[in-house]
């Protein structure tokens, strides 16, 4: 098995993931910042912004 190949499935487990929190963001009421900062969170901070999106921006009520 190839180097790559090893990271595939990593891969697809974050791209699944902010696929999620995006879903999920686009669903639900936020906290703190604004849905597009959020996303750009979410998007440029794998896996950390979606963890902290999940945690402390989502409106829970």
């Amino acid at each position: 098995m190839s180097d790559t190949a090893a990271f595939l499935p990593l891969v697809l487990l974050a791209v699944a993931f902010v696929g999620y929190c995006l879903y999920d963001l686009s669903r639900h009421q936020v906290r703190y910042l604004p849905k597009w900062a959020w996303a750009l969170i979410c998007v440029l901070s794998i896996p950390l912004g979606g963890i902290v999106y999940l945690i402390a921006g989502r409106d829970h009520r």
